[in-house]
């Protein structure tokens, strides 16, 4: 571990990192991590993929993020606007996000997500919606107890400085939009509050 390095720790974002690195294409060349805060997640990827680039519009997290990189050689990071930032169109095998779309324009970032994945690549987000529904509601207050005795016995911590945002969407506009702009998406909710959408860009 570079000395550089915080001690591991564990958030309800973390406990989506394995779902997303079972999700990369075999022969990954080139992977884009939306929202890498401190880097955790691009550099669980630059050990499997070739290329890895992580952008995050917060200066100190791509501070943090360049000072834990120094022994990942392929790892770029990016500070700036996922949806102004100059990246090569259809560039990526692999796009991943958490819990990161809710602070841009959904359907926006989701385009943007489309464009930049290569024919054949993988995208998936991990999000977190907002209760409308009386079933969300239902769902949200049948697993509070869960959600709270995880965190406890995990030590749940959060890198320091990470912005935070209230979610704008329900978790039925967010599966909504996703299906219509990404044909054949998975969308998956989960007990830790949160929601997955994975999709495999069509080879034309």
């Amino acid at each position: 571990m570079h000395p550089a390095d915080p001690k591991p720790y564990w958030n309800t974002n973390v406990a989506r990192h394995p779902d997303i690195l079972r999700s990369v294409p075999e022969n990954c060349g080139d992977a884009l991590d939306v929202g890498c805060g401190d880097g955790l997640l691009a550099r669980k990827l630059a050990a499997r993929v070739h290329r890895v680039t992580g952008i995050d519009k917060s200066p100190e997290m791509i501070a943090r993020a360049r000072d834990l990189a120094v022994d990942s050689p392929d790892l770029s990071l990016v500070e700036g606007d996922f949806l102004t930032a100059e990246l090569p169109s259809a560039g990526y095998d692999f796009i991943c996000s958490v819990t990161t779309i809710h602070h841009m324009d959904f359907e926006a970032a989701l385009v943007r997500m489309r464009a930049l994945l290569r024919p054949g690549g993988t995208l998936m987000v991990v999000g977190l919606a907002r209760e409308a529904s009386v079933t969300e509601w239902a769902a949200m207050i049948a697993a509070a107890p869960i959600v709270r005795i995880t965190k406890k016995l995990r030590r749940a911590s959060e890198p320091e400085g990470m912005p935070v945002a209230v979610p704008r969407m329900s978790y039925g506009q967010v599966r909504a939009v996703a299906r219509r702009l990404l044909p054949g998406v998975r969308y998956r909710r989960y007990v830790l509050r949160r929601y997955s959408l994975t999709w495999e860009k069509p080879v034309r």
